[in-house]
């Protein structure tokens, strides 16, 4: 294949395929308390991934030979929509659904106060309705929201970002085609108010400088993630307080 035919992905000046700096994330919007029969929802669109979840507990945990007697038994269940991807996939569990649920679940966990509530069980329930890259970071974001909605006192927020690295150079908030055609991809998930790294991930091959540089961009996005975090609460929060007054 000629030189020409060849898809560029990053341009000569620094510009990603979808318009976007190497430093810049996609846009994204956070909503909370959007499903009625959960005890804790939210809602994310990142870039053109949409993530719905579920969160309930603290309830009672069934089978109860599997309750913890010191704290919340914390689950997830990452699943993708057959429709979520170009070409269909069965709606069976993968094997990559089951270890994400178990990444995503050891990434929240550290932020939840599970010792507040033996005995207890905290699933946690998220839908991936379209993905284009980056699911398992947008949707330990969105379930760290549907934690807040659901009343679960927790240390912090959990925001969650990906570096990857395209063409040689390294890029923030990884989108589907760039996943593909990269050399590396690293997720983290991160506690801005405690500086504690939840999840850190890595994927390909990078030089010791490199991750040195992937470190200082992962922390800038999840702080910016941390920010549409704080933010959505906050509309939602101020939301329910104008209606209660209206009513």
């Amino acid at each position: 294949m000629s030189e020409s035919k060849i898809e560029r992905l990053i341009s000569e000046d620094g510009i990603r395929c979808d318009g976007r700096r190497l430093d810049e994330i996609r846009p994204i919007k956070f909503q909370l308390g959007v499903l009625k029969n959960t005890d804790g929802s939210a809602y994310v669109e990142w870039g053109r991934t949409k993530i719905l979840v579920g969160v309930m507990g603290p309830r009672e945990s069934h089978p109860k030979h599997l309750a913890l007697s010191d704290k919340a038994r914390v689950e997830a269940y990452y699943r993708m929509a057959s429709f979520s991807v170009e070409e269909w996939k069965s709606p069976a569990p993968s094997r990559r659904e089951v270890e994400l649920s178990k990444v995503i679940r050891e990434a929240l966990e550290p932020a939840i106060f599970v010792e507040f509530f033996p005995r207890t069980s905290i699933d946690i329930f998220i839908e991936v309705l379209q993905a284009d890259g980056s699911t398992r970071c947008a949707s330990i974001s969105a379930a760290s929201l549907a934690l807040v909605d659901a009343g679960i006192p927790m240390r912090d927020l959990v925001a969650s970002i990906a570096v990857g690295k395209v063409e040689g150079k390294l890029v923030l908030d990884v989108q589907d085609k760039e996943d593909k055609a990269g050399e590396s991809d690293m997720p983290m998930a991160y506690m801005p108010s405690k500086n504690a790294v939840t999840l850190l991930q890595m994927d390909g091959q990078i030089t010791h400088d490199e991750f040195l540089q992937s470190i200082e961009l992962l922390k800038k996005g999840c702080i910016e993630v941390y920010k549409k975090q704080k933010e959505a609460i906050e509309s939602h929060f101020k939301g329910a307080v104008s209606n209660e007054e209206e009513a």
